[in-house]
């Protein structure tokens, strides 16, 4: 019942995770924007989501890249195998760095009313479920 369960939410909870993670990526564009040659980075959340719906369960984690043979091999859990995309530069900064604060604040905040839409719909599902439970106790 527990398996049905987590598969019936898998959907919501990779949604969620993947949003979760994208709201990290937008937030560091923020933290770097003053910082010289820092490239502004996203993900295309469709990509990214099919590609977590088509992984596996239990396998959740992001590959990292090893860059000097003395490094070790790593993950870092949580999202499926994300591709971050450097974002087109919308205007120049002679310190060669590509964050427009408009744009990712434009995109932070989409970004978070779409999570708050999914997190609404998983509320909904268990709610749902919790409503089918207790009627069939009576």
């Amino acid at each position: 019942m527990i398996g049905d369960v987590k598969a019936y939410l898998n959907v919501y909870t990779q949604a969620l995770n993947l949003r979760t993670y994208r709201q990290q990526v937008l937030a560091s564009n923020i933290a770097n924007a003053d910082t010289p040659h820092y490239k502004a980075r996203d993900l295309d959340f469709r990509t990214a989501f099919e590609t977590a719906l088509g992984q596996p369960q239990g396998v959740d984690a992001v590959g990292m890249a090893r860059t000097h043979a003395g490094h070790l091999q790593g993950t870092a859990g949580g999202v499926g195998a994300v591709n971050l995309q450097y974002r087109s530069e919308t205007q120049s900064a002679v310190d060669g760095n590509t964050v427009d604060m408009d744009v990712e604040r434009a995109q932070i905040a989409d970004n978070a009313l779409q999570y708050q839409i999914i997190s609404q719909f998983m509320s909904d599902k268990l709610r749902g479920m919790r409503t089918a439970i207790s009627s069939n106790q009576g």
